[in-house]
C-alpha cells in the first residue's frame, strides 16, 4: 500500500508570521528605545514606567489600526479582483477558457494540454481556477483584516511588556543598560525563532534585527541625554 505523501509549506504561515514577528519586534524595539531615552533624560522610575506603559498600550493600538487598515484595503482589492472574474466568466466563458489555457501554454504546456487542464477546471470551480492561476489569490494567503490586527496588536504588548518588566526591577542607576541588553537577547532570540520558522538563515536574522536594535536604542538615548541636559 503506497504511503501519502504530505507536504508542510512555510508559506502557510506567512499571515501570522508576518503580523507577529513584526508587532513583537515594534513592541520591543520601541518600548525599550523609549525607556532607554527617558531614562538617560534623568528622571524618575516613575516617570519611565508611566512612558513605557503608555508607550505600550498606545503602540499595540496603532499596531492594530495600522494592521487592519492595511490588509482591509487588501481584502478589499482581492475580492474586487474576484467579483470582475466572476463577472466576465458569466459574460464571457470562451475568453475565459482562453486567457486560462493561455496562462498554462506561458507556464510550458503545449497548446492541447493546456487547453485540455483549462477545460477540466473551467468544467469544475472556473472562478477559484482563475483566481488562483490569473489573479495569484490563495485561501491559505489571502488577507485576513481582523486576525492581522489583533495577532499584531497581541505581539506588540507582549514584545513592550519585556522592557517595561526589567524596567520596574532592575537598580534604577543601571536602567538604561539592563533595560538595553534584556531588549537586545530578547530581539536576537526572537529574530532567530522568526527566521527559522520562515526557513531563513538564524544567524542572519539575529544579526539584522539585533544591529537595528542596538543602532534604534543608542539613538534614543543620545537624544534623551539631549534634552535631559538641555531642559
Amino acid at each position: 500500500m503506497p504511503r501519502s505523501h504530505v507536504e508542510r509549506h512555510r508559506t502557510r504561515r506567512i499571515g501570522w508570521l508576518r503580523a507577529a514577528v513584526l508587532g513583537a519586534n515594534d513592541g520591543i524595539l520601541s518600548t525599550a528605545s523609549l525607556v532607554v531615552g527617558v531614562a538617560a533624560a534623568e528622571t524618575t522610575r516613575g516617570a519611565v514606567l508611566v512612558a513605557g506603559v503608555a508607550g505600550l498600550v498606545a503602540g499595540a493600538m496603532s499596531m492594530a489600526a495600522g494592521e487592519y487598515v492595511s490588509v482591509s484595503s487588501q481584502a478589499d482589492t482581492e475580492r474586487a479582483d474576484v467579483a470582475r472574474e466572476r463577472r466576465e466568466l458569466e459574460t464571457d466563458p470562451a475568453g475565459e477558457r482562453e486567457e486560462l489555457r493561455g496562462i498554462y501554454v506561458s507556464r510550458g504546456l503545449d497548446p492541447d494540454l493546456a487547453g485540455r487542464v483549462a477545460d477540466q477546471l473551467m468544467a469544475g470551480d472556473a472562478l477559484a481556477a482563475h483566481a488562483r492561476d490569473e489573479l495569484g489569490i490563495i485561501e491559505t494567503l489571502a488577507a485576513r483584516p481582523v486576525q492581522a490586527a489583533l495577532t499584531s496588536a497581541a505581539t506588540f504588548a507582549s514584545g513592550a511588556s519585556v522592557p517595561i518588566l526589567a524596567a520596574a526591577l532592575v537598580p534604577a542607576r543601571s536602567l538604561g543598560l539592563t533595560v538595553s541588553a534584556v531588549s537586545l537577547v530578547c530581539l536576537a532570540v526572537l529574530g532567530g525563532l522568526a527566521a527559522g520558522a520562515g526557513g531563513a538563515g538564524v544567524a542572519r536574522g539575529v544579526a539584522r534585527v539585533t544591529l537595528w536594535g542596538a543602532f534604534a536604542m543608542a539613538i534614543t538615548a543620545a537624544v534623551g541625554r539631549l534634552f535631559g541636559t538641555i531642559l
